[in-house]
């Protein structure tokens, strides 16, 4: 059962194959025995099964919608009533919610039940998963390697079918990249498209939520319930609701067409910076065969150039770090989070809450972001980061006068190995470079499972990504749907769901994932 999508579950409990108890008794168990993977830093059994039970009588009524009893897991930085949301950081290591994040409320509402809280990156700072104060998150496929960042725990519950779905959050990638290294669908929406409420700012800017799951079909499903206006986000846009699935299964044109050539008109956009030096050989290979794929399906390949992608490392890692110096200002002990127990007077205790709360990364990018924010640094920096910004934004505009989707690899490599750049942080922001430009644009994308790699890398996956422009999430679902009609890259899964880290590979802190586990189940 654990193995079936979120849209074959659904027909599941409509068949009453199963219950809602049922169902999520069997993710729960194995949440359990896949502990070692640290993928989640808070489960509660007894507020899952009331959860479940509540949807099962939903379902009993006759009064249940398309995602009622279905399971899902929660990124830790959307705040859930009576959970922790700690936002992977000892700063808010015992910080317990008083409200839901409005993508949680929509997932509530719509009769989805939650099965826990998944590890991350602190404060979704990172690209493996490896920033968490609860140490870090193994890649179910290969244990040695990282699920990829910041919302490795909520890709490596899906792909270690521990959640048939998953809440994630992409700034500058942290959706798709851990999508693509751990082998699931991911999509993060145009900017504003999705509610920022309740959800632990990083970079309000580019801060955006967005689902996990097996397959796009599924991502349609959950992007139906989380999409929509909401008054209390102001970067929230103001949009007519739509059917994010009203376009999967038909041909690109609409109408009739041949059926083994479903996209027959939809250009593709191939921009030459994606497929230059840098690229491994075993990623472009199942890149191309995608491609191929793809094009056999009536697809035409089109080149286009994206020129300002080589400064999208720079201007994000000028904007993100200012958007977080101001956004966490608000952590300094004094009304909510860690505080330090001995100290001088009020600056003392500013100064050791934040450097026993911090992490190393977050420490620098609020040193960075301070700078560049700072008197006679802003408008040399920041101002001209923005700029810059908007070139990147205009270049896509411009790629899409000749194409109607865009696509290409996720990331440069697969997944490496955990601890092989925690000495080179910029090595790390490298592995950036195909997605922080969508980020900065607001645009929309996604990656979709294609391939592995190769040699040693045999067991790690590869993902396509895809970009649509501003408002055309369901066309590019269309598309990454009609090539997953196809392959079965989104079907595969590890064997056995996980294996058992060697001890060597486990840092888990005194306060790490499995203590929290552990006083969930006491509190439980």
């Amino acid at each position: 059962m654990h193995e079936k999508s979120l849209t074959e579950l659904r027909a599941a409990l409509a068949a009453k194959q199963c219950s809602a108890v049922e169902l999520v008794g069997l993710y729960l168990k194995r949440i359990a025995q896949h502990e070692a993977l640290n993928a989640f830093v808070h489960v509660d059994e007894a507020r899952t099964l009331t959860e479940a039970k509540a949807a099962d009588a939903r379902l009993a009524s006759g009064n249940a919608g398309p995602l009622t009893g279905l399971p899902i897991a929660h990124k830790d930085v959307f705040v859930t009533r009576g959970w922790r949301s700690t936002a992977g950081s000892k700063m808010l290591e015992n910080y317990t919610s008083p409200f839901d994040a409005t993508v949680v409320e929509r997932l509530s509402r719509a009769g989805m039940v939650c099965v826990g809280k998944t590890n991350m990156d602190e404060f979704a700072m990172g690209s493996s998963n490896e920033n968490s104060h609860f140490g870090p998150v193994h890649n179910p496929w290969d244990i040695a390697a990282v699920p990829g960042g910041s919302s490795g725990g909520s890709a490596a519950a899906v792909a270690a079918r521990l959640a048939p779905a998953a809440t994630g959050t992409d700034t500058g990638g942290s959706i798709r990249q851990p999508a693509s290294f751990s082998g699931i669908t991911g999509i993060k929406p145009t900017y504003g498209r999705v509610s920022r409420y309740g959800m632990i700012a990083f970079a309000s800017s580019l801060d955006q939520g967005g689902p996990f799951a097996q397959s796009a079909a599924d991502c349609a499903l959950l992007l139906n319930a989380m999409a929509g206006f909401d008054e209390r986000d102001s970067t929230s846009l103001t949009r007519d609701d739509e059917d994010f699935t009203r376009y999967l299964g038909q041909t690109w044109q609409g109408g009739a067409g041949a059926a083994d050539k479903p996209l027959a008109g939809l250009r593709i956009g191939l921009p030459k910076e994606y497929f230059g030096a840098g690229l491994a050989d075993d990623v472009r290979a199942a890149i191309d065969a995608a491609l191929k794929q793809i094009e056999a399906l009536g697809a035409t390949l089109v080149d286009v150039s994206l020129p300002k992608t080589e400064l999208s490392i720079p201007v994000y890692y000028v904007i993100a770090p200012a958007e977080a110096s101001s956004n966490l200002s608000r952590f300094d002990g004094v009304r909510y989070g860690h505080r330090a127990s001995d100290y001088r007077d009020l600056l003392d205790m500013y100064k050791k809450s934040r450097a026993e709360g911090f992490g190393p990364e977050v420490k620098r990018r609020i040193l960075v972001g301070t700078y560049v924010l700072s008197h006679g640094y802003y408008d040399a920096y920041y101002l001209q980061a923005q700029k810059i910004r908007r070139i990147i934004a205009q270049d896509f505009q411009q790629a899409f006068k000749q194409c109607d989707v865009i696509m290409g690899p996720v990331s440069p490599s697969v997944a490496w190995d955990i601890g092989a750049k925690g000495d080179d942080p910029v090595q790390m922001y490298l592995a950036d470079i195909y997605t922080l430009s969508v980020s900065l644009a607001g645009l929309p994308g996604m990656s979709v499972p294609c391939g592995f790699g190769a040699g040693a890398n045999a067991k790690r996956p590869v993902g396509l990504q895809i970009v649509g422009n501003y408002f055309n999430e369901a066309r590019m679902l269309q598309v990454a749907d009609a090539f997953q009609r196809v392959t079965d890259w989104h079907r595969k899964s590890p064997a056995g769901g996980a294996e058992e880290p060697p001890r060597s590979l486990r840092s888990l802190s005194p306060g790490g994932a499995h203590a929290s586990l552990e006083a969930a189940r006491r509190e439980a």
